[in-house]
């Protein structure tokens, strides 16, 4: 496994539709261990391929509860609505409100191109929705209510 770059916001690659993966190859493997790996190193919570300047529809996305690999992922149920701060780690430093569904329902294949299915409320709900638009070359910024603000973060000291 290693680390990959992240593309940042004015990235070309960030705007394209990405290619729907026809079999789980070994090369394809490294790549999902790499935005696992990558994910986690940056303190994220979501990443997709495109993020890693990979052409591919597959998102990568840990809340908390261990990583979901989502391979040729689409929305096929949505209900609610909820509006917060959303942040990514192609647009570093920076977060804006954005309103997302509040519940999901995604269809995809696992590593072992196995259909699955994954519901989610809240935060999953709001990162399947985000990592998804970066599939098809979109970025949170487009649906910020308000404008982005600088994010600082405060770091924990032991005593």
């Amino acid at each position: 496994m290693a680390l990959r770059e992240i593309r940042v916001e004015g990235d070309a690659v960030l705007t394209k539709v990405c290619k729907e993966v026809k079999e789980v190859t070994p090369r394809i493997q490294d790549l999902i261990d790499d935005m696992i790996e990558t994910m986690y190193e940056a303190n994220g919570v979501g990443l997709a391929a495109p993020q890693v300047g990979i052409l591919k529809r597959i998102v990568v996305i840990d809340v908390g509860e261990g990583p979901i690999v989502m391979i040729n992922p689409r929305i096929v149920a949505q209900d609610g609505e909820q509006t917060g701060d959303e942040g990514c780690l192609s647009v570093p430093g920076k977060a804006g409100c954005v309103t997302r569904p509040n519940y999901v329902m995604a269809r995809f294949f696992d590593e072992e191109m196995n259909e699955c299915e994954v519901e989610g409320e809240g935060l999953l709900a709001r990162a399947i929705c985000h990592e998804l638009d970066h599939l098809d070359g979109h970025l949170y910024v487009e649906k910020v209510e308000g404008g982005l603000h600088d994010v600082t973060y405060e770091v924990e000291e032991e005593e």
